[in-house]
């Protein structure tokens, strides 16, 4: 979504469209790639789906929709669920939909209050199965402490909806401590963490049973609210930017923030937390965990003098005892993200090509 402002809800939500512009988007078909968050997403969002919508070009993509009602900030978002297995160590397409969606608004500065849930059933799906899942969303709600205030249910024929999709809409309150933006990054700013990073992704991926693998680890799906809340306490109006590395991980979100900021990014690899067994995984696979989603985990850009209040008060919260702080903003080169070695050499770390890891939320 836009970060566009609505100031009047009702006039906006009547108003005529405006005027597609031109479809830049050229490729023939739609391939796993284009889901995947990286480069062919952006592509197939910005030079396709926004112009034929008629959304402002060239604002920045961000998790929510920034909208205004009665005078008060509100964001809005939504997001569809298509995990592959339904259930996974650590967590299930269940609470996986409550977290991810409520984690859009938290990185986007608003306060989680609502969320409608849509399921797309596949006839034959056992009924203990979404009972369960019904069961997880719940308990990942209460624990969010957001209302399910309502939704829809469709069936489709067996063998179309791999047993259950899940399609959310959530709406926050916007927090009137936080004004996120990336073009209020400047150079000096510092970049925070708040946890491991890979978790959910390769969890998924070895639940599948492709690989033969073994390790104990769990994905990190939860709501990142309370640290946000944190944060927020702590620091402020010194916090510019928040992302939730989902699809792309990292790398695409970082990549994201260089080119809307228009500055150049650099973090210290060895600063970076990765669990031994997500490393492992990755180099025997050939990927780079800086691509791997997450789903319990944050950035965020904080002003250089406000980095160290602000990790104290991610890590006093319960799941951000490893935040750290594992890079910076530059002026140069712009638009770029490097990652720093700790024997003083450097790589270029691009968004995600391809899709290695599908249906992974």
């Amino acid at each position: 979504m836009t970060s566009t402002m609505l100031s009047d809800l009702g006039r906006s939500a009547t108003r005529a469209p405006l005027p597609g512009r031109p479809v830049t988007f050229r490729d023939a078909r739609i391939e796993m790639a284009h889901g995947a968050g990286g480069k062919a997403s952006r592509r197939l969002v910005e030079g396709l789906i926004a112009p034929l919508l008629g959304m402002t070009p060239g604002e920045p993509l961000t998790d929510a929709a920034a909208i205004e009602v009665g005078g008060v900030g509100m964001a809005l978002t939504a997001d569809t669920f298509v995990v592959r297995p339904l259930r996974f160590p650590g967590g299930s397409i269940g609470d996986l939909a409550v977290n991810g969606t409520v984690n859009d608004l938290a990185v986007s500065g608003a306060g989680p209050l609502a969320l409608l849930v849509t399921l797309v059933l596949e006839a034959g799906l056992p009924t203990a199965l979404l009972e369960a899942e019904m069961r997880a969303l719940g308990a990942a709600a209460a624990a969010a402490g957001v209302a399910i205030v309502g939704g829809d249910t469709k069936v489709v024929e067996h063998g179309k909806a791999d047993g259950l999709y899940i399609t959310t809409a959530g709406l926050g309150c916007a927090d009137r401590r936080l004004q996120l933006s990336a073009r209020s990054v400047t150079a000096g700013d510092r970049i925070i963490l708040s946890g491991p990073i890979g978790d959910h992704g390769i969890t998924v991926l070895l639940a599948r049973g492709d690989i033969d693998l073994e390790c104990d680890l769990r994905s990190d799906t939860r709501g990142v609210w309370p640290m946000v809340d944190a944060l927020a306490a702590a620091v402020g109006a010194g916090v510019r930017w928040m992302r939730d590395p989902t699809r792309g991980g990292v790398a695409t979100a970082l990549n994201e923030l260089a080119r809307d900021c228009r500055l150049g990014i650099a973090i210290d690899e060895e600063r970076v937390p990765v669990r031994d067994e997500v490393r492992g995984a990755c180099e025997l696979l050939g990927l780079d965990p800086l691509h791997i989603a997450n789903e319990g985990q944050f950035l965020a850009v904080v002003a250089c003098g406000r980095a160290d209040e602000a990790v104290a008060a991610i890590r006093a919260t319960p799941g951000g005892e490893a935040a750290a702080i594992v890079g910076e903003v530059r002026t140069e080169p712009a638009r770029t993200v490097l990652a720093m070695s700790g024997f003083g050499g450097s790589r270029v770390v691009d968004m995600l090509v391809g899709d290695p890891l599908p249906r992974i939320c």
